[in-house]
C-alpha cells in the first residue's frame, strides 16, 4: 500500500471518523482506523460495534492496499505535521507517514482483525435536507435523557410518518420536539430511537446544505452523507406516548424575541441559587420581569418587554432548562403558553417547535 495526499484533505477525512474512536475500547482493533487505498481514494473506517463512520477522500493511489493503525495517534500526527504533501508506505507491518522533512513509522494490525458490519436487508429509505435534520436534532439533543433505567429515552425518537420528519427528546422533566414536513411514500413509514452518541455524531457531520440519504432497519439505521456515512444500531424498546404530556389548552400566551429571554435569563442566573438554579417569571401586561436570587449571593432582575395583555401570573423555572431550547432557537420570536404556576409551560416556534417544560416548586 502505498499512497500520497494533501495534509489537510487527509486531515480532514480523520477529522470525521475519529470521534467514535474510545479510549478504552473492549478489542485492541477499535483503536484503529481501517485505511483502504484504492481506485484513487482512500476509504477511512472506525467503528465502536455501536456506530461507525466511513469518510472517503481523494488520493494519488501508487499501489492498492488496506491496513488498520492507531487512530488517534495517527490522527494527532498529521494534526501536527506543516502543511504539505503527505506520503504512506506500509512495507510488512511498517507503516511509514511522510511530510515535509518529518518522518514517523507506525505499527498496526491486519486488516482482517478490523469488524466487518454485515449487509443489512429490507431497508426503508428517505431523502432529507441536512438542514432539515440538523435543526431538528439541534432542537432536541439537549432534551435528551442519561438515566440508565429508562434506556429508551437515551436518544431521539424519530419518526418518518404521516407526511413529515418528527423528531422528539424527554428527560422526564421537559420535553423538545420538532416537526417539518417531508415527502416520501406512505409505505416507507417508519418510527426509531437514535441513540445520542449517533446523534453527537451526525451532528458534526451535516452540513447547511444538500441532502442525506437515510437507510432504515429493524435495528440499524444508515446516514449517507456522499463522501461520508455514518451506521449506527438503533436503541431498541418502546418509546412512551409524548402526546399525552403535551398540554392540550392554555390561559395565557406570551411572545417575545428569543435572543431578549435567553440574554436576561443568562444574566440574572448568575445570582440563582446554585442547587435549585431556579429563576422566577413575573407576568404583567406588557412586561416580563425574570427574578433569581440566593440567600448566600444576592439577587438580580430585569425586565423584558412582551407582547401580552393577559392577566397577572408568576412561574418558576430552571434556568437551564430554559436557556437551552432559547440557545437553539437563535434569533427566532418564540410564544409561551402557559396555565397556571403549577402546570406544565409551552414554549412554541413557528410550526416546528414545542418544548413543554415542568415548572419548579419552592
Amino acid at each position: 500500500m502505498k499512497f500520497s495526499l494533501a495534509k489537510q484533505v487527509l486531515l480532514d477525512g480523520l477529522n470525521k471518523v475519529v470521534g467514535v474512536v474510545s479510549t478504552r475500547p473492549s478489542m485492541p482493533i477499535l483503536s484503529n482506523v481501517l485505511i483502504e487505498a484504492a481506485d484513487g481514494e482512500l476509504k477511512l473506517t472506525t467503528t465502536n460495534m455501536e456506530l461507525t463512520i466511513r469518510a472517503k477522500v481523494p488520493a494519488t493511489v501508487e499501489s492498492n492496499g488496506s491496513y488498520t493503525l492507531p487512530a488517534k495517534k495517527l490522527h494527532s500526527i498529521i494534526r501536527e505535521m506543516r502543511d504539505g504533501e503527505v506520503s504512506v508506505e506500509k512495507k510488512g507491518n511498517v507503516v511509514t507517514v511522510r511530510c515535509n522533512r518529518a518522518q514517523f513509522k507506525l505499527y498496526g494490525l491486519a486488516t482482517e482483525e478490523f469488524p466487518q458490519i454485515p449487509p443489512v436487508k429490507d431497508e426503508r429509505e428517505f431523502e432529507v435536507p441536512q438542514a432539515m435534520l440538523g435543526k431538528g436534532l439541534r432542537y432536541t439533543e439537549f432534551a435528551i435523557s442519561n438515566d440508565d433505567h429508562r434506556y429508551v429515552l437515551n436518544g431521539i425518537y424519530t419518526c418518518f410518518q404521516d407526511a413529515k420528519l418528527t423528531m422528539v427528546a424527554t428527560d422526564g422533566r421537559r420535553l423538545a420536539l420538532f416537526e417539518n414536513a417531508l415527502e416520501f411514500p406512505e409505505s416507507q413509514q417508519v418510527c426509531f430511537i437514535l441513540r445520542a452518541r449517533a446523534v453527537a455524531e451526525l451532528s458534526r457531520l451535516l452540513a447547511d446544505g444538500g441532502t442525506v440519504q437515510v437507510r432504515v432497519s429493524s435495528n440499524q439505521v444508515t446516514f449517507d452523507l456522499g463522501d461520508t456515512q455514518l451506521k449506527a444500531k438503533l436503541i431498541e424498546g418502546n418509546y412512551p406516548n409524548y402526546r399525552q404530556v403535551i398540554p392540550s389548552r392554555y390561559n395565557e400566551r406570551v411572545v417575545l424575541p428569543a435572543q431578549e429571554l435567553n440574554e436576561a435569563v443568562r444574566r440574572v442566573s448568575l445570582l440563582a441559587a446554585e442547587k435549585k438554579n431556579t429563576v422566577l417569571f413575573h407576568i404583567t401586561p406588557g412586561t416580563m420581569e425574570v427574578q433569581s436570587g440566593s440567600a448566600e449571593v444576592g439577587e438580580a432582575n430585569e425586565e423584558v418587554p412582551i407582547d401580552y395583555q393577559g392577566r397577572e401570573l408568576s412561574i418558576t423555572f430552571n434556568a437551564d432548562y430554559v436557556l437551552s431550547p432559547l440557545k437553539a432557537v437563535g434569533e427566532s420570536e418564540v410564544s409561551i403558553d402557559l396555565i397556571d404556576a403549577s402546570s406544565p409551560g409551552v414554549m412554541r416556534v413557528a410550526d416546528e417547535f414545542l418544548y413543554v417544560l415542568m415548572p419548579m416548586h419552592s
